[in-house]
């Protein structure tokens, strides 16, 4: 893993003040789906197109800031996470050049590493506060998507990911507990997405141990 980078910087007009005195307590995951980094990074900087992100990182791995982290920044959305649904003040935006179709560049990767280590630390936000845009807007995003290594990330204590302990419970109250809305109909099919994209079928004993190691631990943490 990379120990440092520069940040280059390139200031958005699309932001505003966090409300209601909220703070940064997750990272949101996204995945550009545009052909580029810059042309994702001038989008997001188009006060016509109403939308931003704190950090965009190229397939390069160079990192580019465009809303201060103090700021709320418009990359989130309609969405919930934890029974809250203005994620765009508890949260800071980092956008990945990709289109979701095709693996992450190896030193994308290890720049967002070192970005989500420096986040997580200032903020003092735990791993399980690390989610992915289709989890907190699921059926309406589904980046980073299938291809997104959460694997890797939790490795390093950069994310959650259940063990292999057994555990005994029911999927819908776990993962209404981890974080998910489950008045959102999509809700599932977005845990099977990160968590067990290669299963098919409706939710079983294997989708609902996951969600209680899930539960279990962002607790620890």
């Amino acid at each position: 893993m990379l120990s440092s980078f520069e940040i280059h910087q390139r200031p958005s007009p699309n932001f505003g003040e966090r409300r209601d005195g909220q703070r940064p307590e997750l990272i949101v995951i996204h995945y550009t789906a545009m052909d580029s980094a810059q042309a994702a990074i001038d989008w997001l900087c188009t006060p016509e197109a109403e939308v931003s992100a704190h950090y965009v990182i190229a397939p390069d791995g160079q990192v580019t800031q465009l809303v201060d982290e103090e700021m709320r920044a418009w990359h989130a959305g309609v969405g919930s996470w934890q029974g809250q649904s203005d994620v765009n003040s508890r949260s800071i935006g980092i956008e990945l050049s990709n289109k979701g179709d095709h693996p992450f560049a190896a030193q994308q990767i290890d720049a967002l590493e070192v970005l989500l280590a420096g986040i997580m630390k200032r903020w003092s936000i735990g791993p399980d506060g690390v989610i992915g845009h289709s989890d907190m807007s699921p059926g309406r995003k589904i980046d980073p998507g299938p291809k997104f290594d959460w694997l890797r990330l939790a490795r390093q204590g950069l994310a959650v990911w259940p063990d292999q302990a057994p555990a005994e419970a029911n999927w819908e109250g776990c993962a209404a507990q981890f974080g998910y809305d489950l008045e959102n109909p999509n809700c599932f099919a977005a845990f099977r997405a990160r968590f067990r994209p290669w299963a098919e079928g409706g939710c079983d004993a294997e989708d609902a141990r996951i969600a209680a190691r899930l539960v279990q631990t962002a607790q620890r943490d």
